[in-house]
């Protein structure tokens, strides 16, 4: 069977779908690739060439570290991929930073040499300058993954769980489950106990309701071969960029194992 895509969210920095028609090994791999194999860009070098700030150097350097770059994964490539030497437009840009107090100094006051890279989040606070405080540095962006540091991490909170499959049967309309469902999802009317298709995605599969029916009425099970995913991205792609090369990853490492094999 082919695997399906439902959309049932989506955003620039948010999605949810339904993965159907898969193995549970598969979603958990787009999973992973999400949260750490996709690769990104990140400051990972900083050259201060002048910091009055209440910020010690090592300080400032961590809260650009952490600021998340606009990503292209086709334009870069990972810094410990490239054959370069020295300076190279393929694996790293360089941001400067020039700003006098007093003044709030944001992300957005980073100055990119590449037009296509510039800070996800312009809002993001770096340091606070008073009066004759000063920031002057160089900030060398390279990519990398998120498996080797958070900073490189593009998605922030990926998840899935099976899809629900709740069975009702002679239901008395007790009313006990609806009490019991901590979701809201179970709903009494004349012919039983129900549950609406769209309220079927809210069930967390505690099998609450089915423990406190004496009856036996409630059956929930998981769809082993059907998950619902959440995902949101840093802003270092798109949501739809994001599951894209979460799922380019999967298919280039497959692509190295058959070549591996075939050596064999």
């Amino acid at each position: 069977m082919t695997m399906e895509v439902d959309i049932l969210e989506i955003s620039d920095r948010s999605a949810k779908f339904i993965l159907s028609n898969t193995t549970s090994a598969f979603a958990n791999g787009i999973r992973r690739a999400m949260l750490a194999d996709v690769p990104t860009l990140a400051i990972d070098d900083v050259n201060i060439y002048d910091n009055t700030s209440v910020l010690y150097d090592e300080q400032l350097a961590l809260r650009f570290g952490l600021v998340p770059l606009t990503s292209d994964i086709v334009d870069f490539i990972p810094l410990d991929e490239c054959s370069c030497e020295d300076t190279c437009p393929a694996c790293q840009v360089s941001l400067t930073l020039s700003v006098e107090g007093p003044k709030m100094v944001y992300s957005g006051d980073l100055v990119s040499s590449d037009p296509k890279v510039q800070p996800a989040d312009r809002n993001v606070p770096i340091v606070e300058l008073k009066e004759g405080h000063k920031v002057v540095i160089e900030a060398i962006a390279h990519m990398g993954f998120g498996k080797n540091h958070a900073k490189w991490q593009a998605g922030v909170a990926c998840g899935y769980k099976n899809m629900p499959i709740i069975i009702i049967n002679g239901c008395d309309n007790c009313g006990v489950c609806v009490d019991k469902c901590p979701r809201g999802i179970i709903h009494l009317e004349p012919t039983g106990a129900v549950v609406s298709k769209e309220d079927l995605l809210k069930c967390s599969l505690c099998k609450l309701c089915e423990g406190i029916c004496d009856l036996g009425s409630i059956s929930v099970k998981e769809d082993e071969r059907s998950f619902i995913f959440s995902s949101e991205s840093d802003g270092s792609y798109t949501s739809r960029e994001l599951i894209l090369n979460a799922g380019k990853v999967i298919k280039d490492k497959a692509s190295r194992m058959r070549e591996i094999l075939n050596l064999l």
